[in-house]
């Protein structure tokens, strides 16, 4: 039987007086890396703010092992990690300490960081290259690199679950591929990686994909399937493409001249 990091029962939520998601059931495996999609105003960003606990709404999330409303707000911080969209940070903070905010769930209340708090900001730091600049404010660093610093914060927390909106956002490519390698590796090590991403391409490496529309979830199913192919298509108004390029599938746009 498959085990579940996440499980979501009849969601839905507001922004303002409009609802922006209309009853999602959703089961999001554990150990595996899911990727959402869809065209802007789907709902993506709303739905990955539910599942980190940050908006209200109705229904029910489930974390198997902890039964609804008796997990404690340490307790959820030490199992679900978050990379927010566009995310500011104190800019008087060095990239050090920056990630260090990261293991707060895991620290007494005033207490200074621990021998293992220092060991997984160090771990983070490196795992995102970061480390060379960790002495140096957030403010004087480029939008790439503050970027992986954020990323670093949220790697520093440890968490079974991460979810992280655009963490893509301002790295150049090379730098999206050891995103997406350092996601396998977190995958190898049993932890569940949830992404919103706008990179149809690298999005179809993840395990699942969950391709959504209009404030529902159209399609649920593996990245590899012809099926979840043809529901990313047609959520796009079939102006893409999915096609395999040796070992791998890609998006390419549908351009009529």
């Amino acid at each position: 039987m498959e085990t579940i990091a996440i499980s979501a029962r009849a969601i839905r939520a507001r922004l303002g007086n409009q609802e922006v998601l209309h009853g999602i059931d959703l089961m999001l495996p554990a150990g595996r890396w899911t990727s959402i999609i869809g065209p802007n105003g789907a709902g993506k960003s709303t739905l990955l703010k539910v599942l980190a606990g940050l908006m209200p709404h109705a229904g029910q999330l489930v974390l198997p092992g902890h039964p609804p409303g008796q997990m404690s707000a340490r307790k959820k911080a030490q199992h679900l990690s978050w990379l927010g969209q566009n995310e500011s940070g104190a800019d008087d903070l060095t990239a050090y300490d920056v990630t260090m905010l990261g293991r707060l769930p895991h620290q007494p209340w005033l207490a200074p960081p621990g021998e293992a708090d220092h060991a997984a900001v160090i771990e983070a730091l490196r795992a995102t290259q970061a480390w060379d600049w960790r002495d140096r404010t957030l403010g004087q660093l480029s939008g790439g690199e503050r970027q992986r610093v954020l990323l670093a914060r949220a790697l520093a927390v440890q968490a079974e679950v991460l979810l992280m909106d655009e963490p893509l956002a301002n790295l150049d490519p090379p730098h999206q591929v050891d995103w997406l390698l350092l996601v396998r590796d977190l995958v190898k090590q049993g932890k569940s990686v949830v992404s919103v991403l706008h990179e149809i391409s690298l999005a179809l490496h993840a395990d699942e994909m969950v391709v959504m529309a209009a404030g529902r979830v159209m399609h649920h199913g593996p990245c590899n399937d012809p099926a979840t192919h043809q529901a990313i298509e047609q959520v796009f108004e079939n102006r893409i493409h999915i096609q395999r390029a040796g070992e791998q599938w890609i998006s390419l746009p549908k351009i009529q001249y």
